[in-house]
C-alpha cells in the first residue's frame, strides 16, 4: 500500500502547475486603447511572452497589417532588466551572428534616413532580432509607426525551422544580449516549438511576436485554426481610409484588430487608425463608445494595400 503522499509535496506540485498554465509576469505594454486593454489580463500585452499576429485575406501572404500592427508595438518596446533569469546561453554561432549584423550600418535605416530626428517620450529603445525568409520589410513604412529600422538586427533564413531555431536562440540569449524583442516570419508553427518559444519568452522576459506568413491558399486553410502555444493571437486587416474635413484625397488608415484568442482575457474585435509615429493606435471615432465586437463577426473587410513591404 503506498503511503499518502506529503501535504507539501503536493503544494510544490501545485505550484509547479500554476507556473506552467500561467506565463512568468514581466509586467504589461498597454495599447492605451481601453477598449483594448480591457480584453487584456493585466490591461495590456503581456511582456516575455509569445503573442502570434496574422493578416486576412491576401496579407495572410504578404503580412503588411500584421508587420504594421507589430511595428507599433515594437516601437515602444525596451529592453528587459538584466536581472531576469535567462533560459541559457545562446550559441556561439548566434552570438557571433547578432555581433557581426549589429556592427553593419543597416540598409533599412538608409532607406528611412537614418532612423527617426524627434524621439517620443515613449519611443522603445534596444535592438530588436527580425527573423524572416525574405527580405522585403520597408524602412520607411516601419519608421511610420515609430520603429526606428535602425533597431533591427536582420537574421534571413531559408525555412521555417531555421527561422524558429533563430528566434529561440534570440530568447535564450536573455537580458544580457540588450534585444528588446525577437520578431520571427514563418508559415508552419508546430505545437512543440511554439511551447518552446513561449517558455523561452517566459524564462529570459523578452517577448516575441510571431508573424503568421502563409504561401498558398491550402497552407493558409491548414495551419489558420491549428491550436497555437501563444498567449495572445491576433488577425488584422487593412480597412478603407476615412476622410479628414477640409482635406480631399486624405484620409486616416484603418485597421480591423481582432483578437481571436487570449489566455484569460476576452477575444473581441476593433476597428482602429493604425499606429502612428509614436507606436500607438487609436479607436475609430464613430466606434469609441461602442462596445467590442465578437471576433470573427462581421464580413471581411476589403484588402486594401500597405506600406510596410515592397510588393510586386
Amino acid at each position: 500500500m503506498s503511503r499518502p503522499a506529503n501535504s507539501s509535496s503536493l503544494l510544490a506540485l501545485r505550484d509547479q502547475i500554476r507556473h506552467i498554465e500561467q506565463p512568468a509576469r514581466h509586467g504589461v505594454l498597454p495599447f492605451g486603447v481601453a477598449a483594448l486593454d480591457d480584453a487584456l489580463p493585466g490591461g495590456g500585452l503581456a511582456l516575455g511572452a509569445m503573442h502570434e499576429i496574422t493578416g486576412a485575406g491576401g496579407d495572410e501572404e504578404d503580412g503588411a497589417a500584421a508587420a504594421g500592427f507589430a511595428a507599433g508595438i515594437l516601437a515602444r518596446l525596451n529592453p528587459h532588466p538584466p536581472a531576469a533569469t535567462a533560459a541559457g546561453p545562446p550559441s556561439p554561432a548566434m552570438r557571433e551572428r547578432v555581433t557581426k549584423a549589429a556592427a553593419v550600418p543597416h540598409t533599412l535605416s538608409r532607406i528611412a534616413g537614418e532612423g527617426a530626428g524627434g524621439r517620443s517620450p515613449t519611443a522603445g529603445e534596444g535592438p530588436v532580432l527580425w527573423c524572416l525568409r525574405r527580405p522585403d520589410l520597408y524602412g520607411p513604412g516601419l519608421l511610420a509607426h515609430g520603429l526606428d529600422p535602425a533597431r533591427l538586427v536582420l537574421v534571413r533564413a531559408r525555412r521555417d525551422e531555421e527561422i524558429l531555431w533563430a528566434v529561440e536562440e534570440g530568447l535564450r540569449a536573455g537580458p544580457a544580449s540588450g534585444l528588446a524583442a525577437v520578431v520571427g516570419e514563418v508559415g508552419h508553427l508546430p505545437m512543440v516549438a511554439g511551447r518552446r518559444l513561449q517558455l523561452a519568452a517566459e524564462r529570459s522576459g523578452i517577448t516575441a511576436l510571431i508573424l503568421r506568413r502563409w504561401r498558398s491558399a491550402d497552407e493558409a486553410a491548414t495551419e489558420r485554426d491549428q491550436p497555437s502555444a501563444a498567449l495572445t493571437r491576433w488577425r488584422v486587416a487593412a480597412l478603407p481610409s476615412t476622410d479628414i474635413a477640409d482635406e480631399p484625397g486624405i484620409g486616416r488608415p484603418r485597421w480591423r484588430v481582432a483578437l481571436l484568442r487570449v489566455r484569460g482575457g476576452e477575444p473581441g474585435s476593433w476597428d482602429v487608425e493604425v499606429a502612428d509615429a509614436t507606436g500607438h493606435v487609436s479607436l475609430s471615432a464613430e466606434l469609441a463608445d461602442r462596445s467590442a465586437a465578437p471576433a470573427g463577426v462581421g464580413a471581411e473587410p476589403p484588402n486594401t494595400s500597405e506600406k510596410w513591404r515592397r510588393t510586386g
